[in-house]
């Protein structure tokens, strides 16, 4: 094959670098923790970030060490592994080197597993005014654009200002965009405003816009149906149906009105990384790199592509979701793999994916999930919702905070990170333009 010519006896200690410490990459590594090479982990950040709770992050109910563990914390046992903080710009696949910070790191074998940025569909000048969540600095900004917003009406006297800065949109009715959307009414209605002396409950409006016809397009027809209905009680307006066809500075146009809004976010696509442009390598529309049964690129059986930058079939249809525990089967199946050749032994049997459900949660007390057949919501469905998130997140530390948060959370209505922090929108612009 081409760019891997010496598939037969392998080298002593073959280097394997990992581009990317979310799911996949780290269970990649720890897949490789006892096999004979040398492993190179580079990530931008040093730390792993449990992205499915950013939102909360963003609605001030946890912090951003809550969901966060340093990457060299979590690999510290792994004596044959080093973690690089760096930016990857190039990749080459003949000579096998990955280039990060400038250096040039050679390879025996590649995993990539970067993930997604967001996908605005050919819109991207939108991104500035309706931001998404996908890293810390994400949800801050986003964090403070709320709270600030509730400041600032304390003191608007002008009607017509202050409703656009008590407005809230959320674009997108996937999990993160219901899930936003119900964080953002509980805040507004159950916890915030009780600090302010002219805001009620009231005043607040959150309203989620929906292209498609119903929200949690991926669960069943009765759990959208529910879904919409617990929003609807925690007072979200939910707009299915309703296309956005323009985002401005403040405001929001769909097919049918333009609605003014100081805070407006993003849930409504994504986009793969930049690794297709890297591997020089056939991807689908939505960037995802397409690979191989056992997630190869074309032509080299020793580069691999996984996670939320991976176009895998599954069949013919469908492709294997962009969710954690897919993302954590993916890498520890490629690790296990690779260890399994090094040492010259026949790999695990061929990649099933284990289909774990799918699930999300509206506001404190209520949720949708699906396992298998069965259909859950209301409490119950909270209940496995947070017990399934808990357990994902790495570390005890983080488990038992973000078990304590949400417990005080429950009990008292009260959000405990309501700080105003990281980069948000600039104000007056937005305040004007709103009126």
């Amino acid at each position: 094959m081409p760019g891997d010519s010496h598939h037969g006896n392998e080298t002593p200690e073959p280097n394997i670098v990992i581009v990317g410490a979310g799911f996949a990459g780290l269970s990649c590594a720890r897949a490789l923790k006892n096999a004979a090479a040398k492993i190179t982990v580079i990530d931008r950040h040093n730390y792993h970030l449990f992205q499915p709770l950013l939102y909360q992050v963003a609605t001030a109910s946890l912090s951003p060490a809550d969901i966060a563990q340093p990457i060299r914390s979590i690999l510290k046992d792994q004596a044959n592994t080093r973690v690089l903080l760096g930016e990857v710009t190039a990749i080459d696949k003949q000579a096998r080197q990955v280039t990060a910070n400038g250096a040039k790191l050679p390879f025996d074998y590649l995993i990539v597993a970067t993930g997604a940025r967001h996908g605005y569909f050919g819109k991207d000048h939108w991104a500035e005014h309706a931001p998404g969540i996908k890293t810390v600095d994400d949800a801050t900004r986003v964090r403070a654009d709320i709270l600030l917003a509730f400041e600032r009406a304390e003191v608007e006297p002008d009607p017509a200002r202050r409703k656009a800065l008590l407005t809230f949109v959320v674009i997108g009715g996937g999990p993160t965009g219901v899930e936003m959307a119900g964080a953002i009414a509980e805040l507004a209605r159950n916890s915030i405003t009780r600090d302010f002396r002219s805001i009620t409950p009231r005043c607040a409006s959150v309203i989620l816009v929906e292209a498609g016809l119903r929200l949690l397009p991926t669960l069943p027809e009765t759990l959208s149906k529910e879904a919409g209905r617990a929003l609807e009680r925690l007072g979200v307006e939910v707009r299915t149906g309703e296309a956005v066809t323009n985002v401005a500075a403040a405001s929001v146009v769909t097919l049918k009105e333009t609605i003014a809004a100081h805070t407006i976010i993003w849930a409504a696509g994504v986009r793969a990384s930049a690794a297709g442009t890297w591997l020089d390598t056939p991807t689908d529309r939505a960037g995802r790199v397409v690979v191989n049964r056992d997630f190869s690129i074309p032509g080299y059986r020793r580069i691999f592509v996984t996670g939320d930058t991976a176009a895998y079939h599954l069949t013919e249809t469908s492709f294997l979701p962009g969710v954690a525990p897919a993302a954590k089967q993916a890498g520890d199946w490629i690790g296990r793999m690779i260890a399994a050749r090094i040492c010259g032994h026949i790999g695990p049997e061929p990649f099933r994916y284990a289909d774990l459900g799918n699930m999300a949660t509206i506001g404190r007390r209520e949720a949708v999930a699906r396992l298998g057949r069965m259909e859950m919501k209301g409490v119950i469905g909270w209940l496995l919702w947070s017990l399934a998130h808990i357990y994902f997140l790495i570390g005890f530390r983080n488990r038992l905070s973000v078990a304590i948060s949400w417990a005080w959370s429950y009990i008292t209505y009260q959000r405990g990170v309501r700080l105003i922090t990281g980069r948000p929108a600039a104000p007056s612009q937005k305040i004007e333009e709103a009126a």
